[in-house]
This record gives structure tokens, C-alpha cells and sequence, in this order.
């Protein structure tokens, strides 16, 4: 996504160096496909008897005699494109489905769980599907999401326009040729996650939105969730999605294979044209192009602005990204609020009474659709009462003493929901997902004082490893776990010693084999992927490279100048204001805004709304002239040169306040010894940090 800190393209453009043996080099704008019948890492293990027969036993006990959701998959297709890969305008591969197809050999592979594997299977329809005979189309396998049309009167209502303007404009384009050329008359942004709005340049102009020309139909909350949920932390948001999404890892069966709700994510351009149609009710109706929706707003659920939409004279309803072929994340790995299970259930619920008793065909922002009311039903009940079991059936554990890291290895989800594929945890997992509603409810501490202020990993670890004989008697012990299948047995302790020992390769070595057969084993990608990617981090380091630093407008014009300021609040180095304090006044003439920033007890705070009479400065500058130096192509010191930026009182604040400011890099370590690199460009001093992506929720 290219106008955040595009860790997507870390792969497609920028990793150099990375090179780690046949197929596996990163640059020269390709994406990653690796011989599927060999490890891509030289240092790479195959499956180890114990998760072959883990594998096994999984195929045993899965329904996959229930073939229906394959059915579901393939019904309505149209055509496909004689095009495998989608050019982004930069000039790199933004999309290639062609790097997965190694999963349609008809292969069982045992380094991938095999409900996962089935999953990934699914995701791989690609091209125009038929959802409504003449009124609903989608289509899927051009990103992370799918793109949704609605026939109108005269033109094309899109709902979710997908990640890229690149992988978006092609799917416009696509179904143009297949059914007739229609122009876009509305978009509809289910949602706040950027692989729901990211391409809308690719399909309307912004000038045809501004005028009303086009509508652009959004849920409360829209325009500050899309960007706000995603600065305070972003760049910590930005490494761990190296882990959950599995960024370094090439498309084979001993690496990437699915990230659940789609195949991947685009590497193009990512846009924001904001909403001129904000759906403000709990149910509000609206006919747009001749076509009646009636929207349901369902806060806190999927995302914290989001809505699902019934088409009553069709029977259909969209479910946004609250039903998909997978039980979702309550947390979610990259880091985000925890999500209200509860909430969610009982949205799911609702719109199973409003909507659910009378339709006839579900379709959403990922996955496929369900036909037929009964199926529809059925799916819409499997997931709500898994949400709210794990709510209820983890807080009925916790109130009897059961805690937070214990949880994820007593909660179980009812045996019925097991055997119910729309049930099966891939995006989300049973265990990260358990540990987060406790969180929620209870916070991180267990209640053992012990853990209410534990050492730090790297202080702790030296005495354990003192205690167990030093390194190699836990090497011993820790082969000797390996050996007989006990990984989680073995990372515990090998753990300890990676940490103690942070420069022992032996010790990291070992700790990513058992990483790896804890990988192959996970049905989550999301859980997969993170552990993949820290043994491959541990083998080989943080790989060298720069993430490509290119300005999002969109985003950055869409940040308030409040949440600017929380940012450089954040950025500002406490150490190095001491006791320094002072006042600014700043005023933005062309929107009529206010605040006072005011430096003291080492803390930068900002109120909107208020002037301080006793101000040191006050700076005057119209926020369309702010947007640039935020977007890093103009300084402040140009601004204030070339008289855009105005300074009335001591400029010494200013210039103080430039000295305290930090800026984040994203190459730190996540696993002690792997190296932290310099992966982010230098900034200019008052340059808005990219949001982190929120692309899958």
C-alpha cells in the first residue's frame, strides 16, 4: 500500500539484499514465488514426523466430506482474465495470483495445516462471478478483499473498492468488457480498514464525488477511524505486520500460502477520496440509482466504523466484513483495541432478525457468497454463537479463576461449532483470540503478583540460564524436546537462552526450527506467519533494505491537525525537554481552527479550540499549506521563509521544539540477536509519521 511506510513493498521493490538462495532474491520489483517442492531457506526443516501425523489427524477428524463452500466459490462464474499479474504505476508486480497456483496441484502438503489449506484453495478463485442474476457481481481474487457491483438505473453502485487504485481500476475495466460499459454512479466504503476504500481512485474521479456527481456512501465515524486507528502506534503496527502477514516470506509451502480472508494484500497506490453521504442511524434507508438499500451501522464489531446492507427488493444482503469464511480476529496481531465479541455476536444477530429470515443470497467484502435461506441461516447462526461463546465460555472461565495465560489452553469451542467450516478460526485463532477477550474484560495481569512487575525478558533470562547449567544443557534438553515433538516445551526454555544469549546462533538456530514445525502446524495464517517469519528473522537477521518512502495524500490530508499534534506528542523525547515549558497559539485561518500546544513536565499536549493569552509564540498558517509540510515535500523553516507560515512572539519554542522530536525507524528488533536495521528514510522535523495499514482488519 503505497502511501503508507509501504512494508508491502519491501518485497515487491526494496529488499536488495535479501538474498537467501534459488528463487528467494526480493528485488527488482518482484513478488516472491519459491520453488514449492524445496525449502526456499537453506537453513529450512521439513515437516518432522510429529506434524505429518498432526497433519493427519487434523484431515481425520475436519469435515471434508462438506465440499458445499466450494460449490458456493465457483457458482456464478463469468471469465477470467488472461492475466495473472497487475501492474502497479510505479512499474512493480501490485498483484499476482499466479504465484500461489502450486495449491491447485491437487497436493497435500504437510507443512501446511490442512484446514488452512483448504482455505487457501478457496481464496484462489479468480475473475467475475455472478451474485444476482443482472443486479450483483463481484470480483474476487484481484487483492485482499473483493470488489462488489451493483447494477443501477444507469451505472455501477461499487461497494469496497478494493486496496490499490492499480488492482481496482482492472477490476472496473474487467467487467466493463464482459457485461457492457457502465459508468460508477456511487461507492459504498463498508468500513474503515484500507482494503475497503484504498482503490477508490481507480474507479471515480474526486472531482465528480466533490460535485455530487457520484456518491461516495460511508458509516459514522468513517473518516477518523480510516486514519486515526492507525497513527498513535504505526510504526510499531508497521514491523509486527512483518510477522502476521508473513511480508519476508515467499509465496511456497513452507512459507506464505493465505492470509485467510484473501491471498494478499496489493502493492499499489492507496487512496482516500472522504465521504460526501454519511449513514448516521442504526438503520437508515436510502435509494440510490434506483436500487433500495437499507443500511445497518454495527460499531465495534469488525471494525470500530462499520455497516452491514440489505437490498430488500432484491433479497440479498451484504455483510460487510462481519461475516466471511472465517471467525475474525478479536485482536488482532499487528497490534489494534481489542474487539468486543459480544458486540459482535449481537450485530450478527440483529441482522439474522432484520434481514436474515428473508434472504436469499449473502455476499461480502471477502470470501464467497451463500445462497438460499436456509444455508444463509445457517452461517449467520454458526457465527454469531461462536463469537458469543467466546465471549461468554471465556469469561465463564475466567470467573473461576482461570487466567489470562492460561486461557488459550483450557477455552474450547463447542464441539458442534468445530465442525462447521464457517466457524473455523483462520483470520482469528482460538487461542490469541481467548487470551484477548480476557484482556479486555480483565487487562494483562493474571493476579500473581509475580507477573504485576515481572523483569524484563532480557534481565530475566540470564538467571534462568544460569540456573539450568548455561547454554548447552538447554540446547541438549532443547534437541532432545525437538526430537520427541514437545516444541512448545522446547521454545519455552530455548527462548530463555536466545535472550540471555542473544548472539548464539546455535541457540536461534534451534529455537527456529521449533518455530517452524509450530508454524507448519497452525491453521491461523496469521499465527503461521508469525512464527515463520521470526525463524527465518532468527536464521538470517533483519534483512537490510529501505522501505520505499513515498507521500500518501490522502491519508495525510484525511489526518485532523489534533491528531497531528498527538503524534508529535508521542515523537517528542521527554529526556530531552527536561524542564523546559512553554506556549504556541496556532491558528489555521482556512478552516477556522484553534489550539494551544503547551510544553511542560517533559510532556507536549494540544487542546483545539482555545488561545492562551499568555502565548511565547503564536504560529498563523492555513492547514492546506500544513498538509505539505505533514506530507514531508515542504519544511516548516520553508514555510515560515516563504511567508506561509507565520510566527508572531519568541521564536525559541519553535526552534526548541524541533530539537525534542524523535523519529521512529521500523527495522527494531522483534526477536533479541536478529540485528535492528535502518529501514526508514530520514524525515523532516514536522512530518506526519504514514499511518500503519489496516488492510484485513
Amino acid at each position: 500500500m503505497i502511501s503508507f511506510r509501504n512494508i508491502w513493498n519491501l518485497i515487491a521493490t526494496a529488499l536488495l539484499t535479501v538474498c537467501v538462495g534459488s528463487g528467494w532474491a526480493a528485488g527488482g520489483g518482484k513478488i516472491v514465488a519459491a520453488d514449492p517442492t524445496k525449502h526456499f531457506d537453506p537453513k529450512g526443516k521439513l515437516p518432522s514426523t510429529f506434524t505429518v501425523e498432526a497433519q493427519k489427524q487434523q484431515r481425520a477428524m475436519l469435515p471434508f466430506e462438506d465440499e458445499r463452500d466450494f460449490d458456493e466459490a465457483k457458482k456464478g462464474f463469468i471469465a477470467a482474465p488472461d492475466y495473472k499479474q497487475i501492474k502497479a504505476e510505479a512499474g512493480h508486480v501490485a498483484w499476482d495470483i499466479g504465484s500461489y497456483e502450486w495449491l491447485l496441484q491437487g497436493k497435500d502438503f504437510d507443512s501446511i495445516h490442512p484446514s488452512l489449506q483448504r482455505q487457501a484453495i478457496l481464496n484462489m478463485e479468480y475473475g467475475l462471478y455472478e451474485v444476482l442474476p443482472d443486479k450483483i457481481y463481484q470480483v474476487r481474487g484481484y487483492d485482499l478483499a473483493n470488489i462488489s457491483f451493483i447494477k443501477g438505473d444507469t451505472g455501477w453502485i461499487i461497494f469496497d473498492p478494493l486496496t490499490a487504485k492499480e488492482t481496482a481500476a482492472a477490476a472496473l475495466k474487467f467487467i466493463n468488457e464482459q457485461l457492457g460499459e457502465r459508468p460508477v454512479v456511487a461507492v459504498v466504503y463498508s468500513h474503515s480498514h484500507a482494503d475497503h476504500f484504498g482503490g477508490v481512485r481507480g474507479v471515480v474521479d474526486e472531482a465528480d464525488v466533490r460535485s455530487g456527481k457520484v456518491k461516495v456512501i460511508a458509516p459514522v465515524g468513517f473518516m477518523d477511524h480510516a486514519v486515526a486507528e492507525n497513527v498513535y502506534a504505526g510504526n510499531a503496527m508497521s514491523r509486527r505486520l512483518f510477522f502476521q502477514y508473513g511480508v519476508l516470506l515467499p509465496r511456497s509451502p513452507f512459507g506464505h500460502v493465505d492470509q485467510s480472508i484473501g491471498k494478499n494484500t496489493a502493492a499499489g497506490n492507496l487512496g482516500l477520496i472522504p465521504p460526501n453521504v454519511v449513514v448516521k442511524d442504526d438503520i437508515e434507508e436510502m435509494t440510490v440509482d434506483g436500487v433500495k438499500m437499507v443500511f445497518q451501522n454495527t460499531p465495534g464489531t469488525e471494525a470500530p466504523a462499520e455497516m452491514n446492507t440489505w437490498f430488500p427488493d432484491m433479497k440479498a444482503f451484504w455483510a460487510a466484513e462481519n461475516i466471511t469464511g472465517t471467525i475474525h480476529n478479536i485482536y488482532t496481531l499487528r497490534g489494534a483495541l481489542v474487539r468486543d465479541a459480544l458486540e459482535w455476536s449481537k450485530q450478527i444477530n440483529k441482522a439474522l432478525y432484520l434481514f436474515g429470515q428473508d434472504a436469499e443470497v449473502m455476499f461480502a467484502s471477502h470470501s464467497w457468497p451463500r445462497w438460499g435461506n436456509e444455508r444463509i441461516q445457517e452461517v449467520m447462526r454458526s457465527q454469531r454463537d461462536t463469537y458469543a461463546n467466546l465471549n461468554n465460555g471465556v469469561l465463564h472461565l475466567a470467573n473461576q479463576g482461570v487466567t489470562v495465560n492460561q486461557i488459550h489452553n483450557v477455552y474450547e469451542v463447542p464441539e458442534s461449532l468445530q465442525q462447521q467450516w464457517s466457524a473455523r478460526s483462520y483470520h482469528g485463532s482460538v487461542e490469541h483470540n481467548s487470551r484477548a477477550v480476557v484482556n479486555r474484560y480483565l487487562g494483562y495481569w493474571d493476579g500473581n503478583p509475580t507477573t504485576l512487575i515481572p523483569l524484563s525478558p532480557e534481565d530475566s533470562a540470564p538467571l534462568y540460564v544460569e540456573m539450568m547449567g548455561g547454554a548447552k544443557p538447554i540446547i541438549a534438553k532443547g534437541r532432545a524436546l525437538y526430537d520427541e515433538g514437545k516444541y512448545r516445551h522446547a521454545q519455552e526454555i530455548l527462548n530463555k537462552l536466545v535472550y540471555a544469549e542473544p548472539q548464539n546462533q546455535e541457540a536461534k538456530d534451534l529455537l527456529a526450527d521449533v518455530f517452524e514445525q509450530i508454524g507448519y502446524q497452525k491453521e491461523s495464517p496469521s499465527v503461521r506467519n508469525s512464527f515463520l517469519a521470526a525463524a527465518y528473522e532468527l536464521r538470517n537477521g533483519i534483512p537490510s533494505g529501505a522501505s520505499p518512502k513515498t507521500s500518501g495524500p490522502d491519508m495525510i490530508r484525511a489526518m485532523t491537525t489534533e491528531l497531528w499534534l498527538d503524534f508529535l506528542g508521542i515523537r517528542l523525547d521527554s529526556k530531552k525537554a527536561g524542564d523546559l515549558a512553554f506556549k504556541i497559539n496556532l491558528v489555521t485561518p482556512d478552516n477556522d481552527e484553534k489550539f494551544v500546544v503547551e510544553l511542560s513536565n517533559g510532556t507536549l499536549t494540544n487542546i483545539v479550540g482555545f488561545q492562551a493569552d499568555d502565548a511565547d509564540l503564536t504560529i498563523t498558517i492555513n492547514r492546506a499549506d500544513l498538509e505539505q509540510t505533514m506530507m514531508g515535500t515542504v519544511t516548516f523553516d520553508e514555510q515560515i521563509k516563504s511567508g506561509k507560515a507565520k510566527l508572531q512572539g519568541k521564536r525559541e519554542p519553535y526552534e526548541q521544539l524541533k530539537t525534542m522530536l524523535v523519529q521512529f525507524d521500523l527495522g527494531f528488533e522483534m526477536m533479541p540477536g536478529t540485528g535492528a536495521k535502518d529501514l526508514t528514510p530520514e524525515q523532516k522535523p514536522f512530518q506526519a509519521e504514514e499511518p500503519a495499514s489496516s488492510a484485513g482488519g
